[in-house]
């Protein structure tokens, strides 16, 4: 039955009048059953091995970089070199004019890097990747809406004080902002997301995003050890940036010392108190007597 399809199949290919060669073949093979189309399996198109933008993003609002993948020079089409064009809206209207990428190197492979030279921040873009002479893949942005900020950096942390009880105990996390990061001018407002767990548990703890860069930690656990991290977004922007390097935090168990001062100063208490009601009791007493003694 297959060899029938296929003797078929050609028959067709070599009489078609709308369309020719390898199109018309194509065409045809698209509409027959997988076990013909696999006959010619350089005909059928796999458009997600297509170079895909994969990410834009500027860490200081002074340069961004466009990264894309390269996937299809491992597949199975054909495509020349991959250039990247892009062009900026100065006035009302678009430009007409494409420029290529200007640095291919600095960011990386399969990249383009725009230095400050490069780079308006509320001026839109639009990029687009090309192969001989074929758009590819697209998209448009301005700066600003690709800020993602660098990883917080020199993360540290101070005790504050220990519960009576010696269980739990409060510390607080300091951290600096990213280096490129211009916000003593106030060109960048930074927002900082802390999040945190114990080394053997899988979900973080989420804090709520603050502006300041130091937070106190509440009623961790002695005797555990904990993760913390950071990362931080422009703000009013909801793009964050990679976490910062995972600082770990340790609570040894208090001293003995430490141990007997909580748990027996209560106990103190209770028996100076006891002494108190006894002797109040007692007085009561000797008072109930020596009035029945008198009447």
């Amino acid at each position: 039955m297959d060899l029938w399809q296929l003797l078929l199949t050609l028959a067709l290919a070599g009489s078609s009048d709308a369309f020719s060669g390898s199109e018309a073949t194509a065409a045809i093979l698209s509409r027959a059953p997988w076990s013909l189309q696999s006959v010619n399996p350089g005909l059928k198109t796999n458009s997600s091995k297509e170079p895909k933008f994969t990410k834009c993003r500027s860490p200081e609002r002074e340069t961004f970089s466009c990264h894309w993948t390269d996937e299809v020079h491992h597949g199975t089409k054909n495509l020349g070199p991959i250039q990247l064009f892009y062009t900026r809206r100065n006035t009302q209207e678009w430009t007409q004019e494409w420029k290529e990428c200007p640095d291919y190197v600095s960011a990386g492979e399969n990249s383009c890097y725009f230095n400050s030279s490069f780079t308006s921040i509320w001026i839109p873009y639009c990029i687009k990747l090309t192969s001989n002479g074929d758009t590819v893949d697209e998209k448009c942005f301005s700066v600003d809406e690709i800020v993602q900020p660098d990883p917080p950096i020199a993360l540290n942390w101070t005790l504050l004080n220990v519960s009576l009880t010696g269980i739990h105990a409060d510390i607080q996390v300091r951290w600096e902002a990213p280096r490129n990061a211009d916000i003593q001018k106030g060109w960048m407002v930074l927002e900082y997301e802390l999040q945190y767990k114990e080394v053997n548990e899988t979900k973080w703890k989420m804090m709520d995003p603050i502006l300041s860069t130091s937070v106190p930690v509440y009623s961790l656990k002695v005797d555990k050890e904990y993760e913390v991290r950071v990362r931080s977004k422009q703000r009013n922007s909801g793009n964050y940036g990679e976490f910062s390097e995972v600082l770990y935090v340790t609570l040894p168990q208090m001293s003995q010392f430490t141990c007997e001062e909580d748990f027996y100063f209560p106990w103190l208490l209770i028996i100076i108190f006891g002494i108190f009601g006894l002797t109040v009791m007692l007085f009561v007493f000797l008072f109930s007597k020596q009035q029945r003694k008198e009447n």
